[in-house]
């Protein structure tokens, strides 16, 4: 049978050439493309997938990486690209090569990141989202995920707990900062759409010292500038101070400045802090500034009855930044906007009116053509990704993975207070456990500049450690003038009470000698 396909395929090859039409000495006879061959390449790829990703993401006993230094992994892969194409037997084993020295976020013991661990859905809605490869800017290229979009956004603001609003998905929660602090900006001064920034007054924005970093990228880049970012001073716990905040824009006012946007932060990055929405809201309201809340790491807190009160106050934003793909584990990227206004402002704001793809005497409704409402042109289905999983598991599946990863959390800072040699920074009150390990030898000693000096070595040693046996993956940092710490971040279902005691376990033996 393989014989004659190969006869046939041989036959019709030579048809083609015998009634070639050449243009430029190309041959435009019938496909160039070997569909089979390319669909064999794909069955055969995804059983590699399947066995050596997929079936084993659960897997404790393998390795969360296998470590190389970035000059060997460069020969290891044979990154060359040369001017012939490598075999699909190459290729096969290129793709197994692939897998075997990247990192397993996937793994149970991969705590190195606001995501981890592997949805099962939501991994199938990115298959066909990549089969498919859709653009989400018009209904008629993309009926179904623009569809699926409108139906995540709408459940979405009703989780905040607006009666309408709008929203787009964006590649990463600092793209949807950097859209709210936009829109903040176009609300305050239309003009400055058309004719720029000349001639607008100082603008001055608000945010606590704890915010994500791209909240200052963002002022770089719309043109606001880094010196006009006032930082406000957090508590102990890293919440924005909202008495700061009031001394800071009446500051602004007094230097002649024109204060216009607060960003706020539910979940920061390192401790896991929520600002107080409420009283920040108070401040907002009395001086007609723009609320934004950046939630990309706490919003999934909204789906928790028992947790929700982290945002309290969230409904009186005007935008709010929102990140499914950490611990809804929606898949990176997965990140909404969500906007307040219901009077098309987004749309006003970034809408370019392209004629070639939102014409407007189209033979259906061009108001679901949404994608006029992003800075990009080609935008990734993104939404249906969160919608597969939220269809899978409903919102009581969702909220229970929320209750579960911060009860994880909460077993995990009762170990750490029982264990000697480890000392929390803090009560967590999110699903950031932020701890020191203390080393035997460290123990006895006073606590003065010399015992900080020696304690800042010790984390850097031990993810050496952990990195070059694989056995797990765990962030450290040091942090407004506290010595290296680590950053346990509980995610993932496949993660259990055993991982837990194993990440403390696995810590005192890769440091007791430090």
């Amino acid at each position: 049978m393989v014989l004659d396909a190969e006869t046939s395929n041989q036959r019709d090859t030579l048809q083609r050439k015998k009634n070639a039409i050449l243009v430029d000495g190309v041959i435009l006879n019938g496909p160039v493309a070997d569909s089979k061959a390319g669909e064999k390449f794909v069955e055969e790829a995804s059983k590699i997938i399947m066995e050596e990703v997929i079936k084993k993401a659960a897997d404790v006993t393998e390795k969360v990486c296998e470590w190389q230094p970035p000059e060997k992994l460069k020969a290891l892969l044979d990154l060359d690209l040369k001017d012939t194409g490598e075999t699909h037997q190459r290729l096969l084993q290129l793709c197994q090569d692939v897998i075997r020295f990247s990192v397993k976020t996937n793994h149970p013991r991969f705590f190195n990141q606001l995501y981890a661990g592997i949805d099962y859905y939501s991994l199938v809605a990115r298959f066909i989202t990549e089969a498919l490869n859709p653009s989400v800017y018009t209904y008629e290229v993309s009926p179904v995920f623009l569809l699926v979009e409108e139906a995540v956004l709408k459940k979405m603001i009703e989780f905040i707990g607006w009666e309408e609003g709008d929203g787009i998905f964006n590649p990463g929660g600092s793209v949807s900062n950097m859209y709210a602090m936009n829109l903040a900006r176009y609300k305050y001064c239309p003009d400055i759409k058309e004719k720029g920034l000349s001639g607008m007054p100082r603008l001055v924005l608000f945010t606590s010292e704890e915010c994500h970093y791209s909240v200052k990228k963002a002022a770089s880049f719309l043109g606001i500038g880094t010196q006009n970012v006032y930082f406000i001073k957090s508590d102990e716990r890293g919440k924005m101070i909202p008495e700061e905040l009031e001394k800071q824009v009446q500051r602004a006012r007094k230097e002649g400045a024109a204060p216009f946007f607060v960003s706020a932060t539910s979940g920061t990055t390192v401790l896991g802090a929520f600002d107080p929405l409420d009283e920040i809201a108070d401040i907002c309201e009395r001086h007609d500034l723009w609320l934004h809340v950046d939630a990309s790491w706490g919003g999934s807190a909204l789906l928790s009855r028992k947790h929700r009160k982290l945002l309290h106050g969230v409904h009186r934003a005007n935008s709010v930044a929102w990140n499914p793909h950490k611990m809804l584990m929606a898949g990176i990227q997965c990140c909404a906007l969500l906007v307040k206004d219901s009077s098309g402002l987004l749309k006003r704001c970034y809408s370019a009116q392209a004629s070639y793809l939102f014409q407007q005497d189209k033979f259906y409704d061009v108001n679901y053509d949404t994608g006029d409402k992003s800075i990009q042109c080609s935008r990734r289905a993104d939404a249906f990704k969160f919608w597969m999983t939220w269809k899978a598991l409903g919102t009581a599946g969702l909220e229970e993975r929320v209750n579960r990863a911060l009860a994880l959390a909460r077993y995990l800072v009762d170990e750490i207070k029982k264990r000697d040699g480890f000392q929390l920074l803090l009560e967590p009150e999110y699903a950031n456990i932020c701890f020191w390990y203390i080393p035997p030898r460290l123990r006895n000693m006073e606590k003065g500049p010399e015992f900080w000096e020696q304690l800042h070595h010790v984390a850097p040693i031990i993810k050496e450690r952990m990195m070059k046996k694989g056995s797990m993956m765990l962030g450290y940092q040091p942090h407004c003038g506290k010595v290296n710490f680590f950053r346990q971040v509980i995610i993932s279902p496949q993660v259990s009470r055993e991982d837990m005691d194993f990440l403390l376990d696995e810590i005192n033996l890769l440091g007791h000698d430090l």
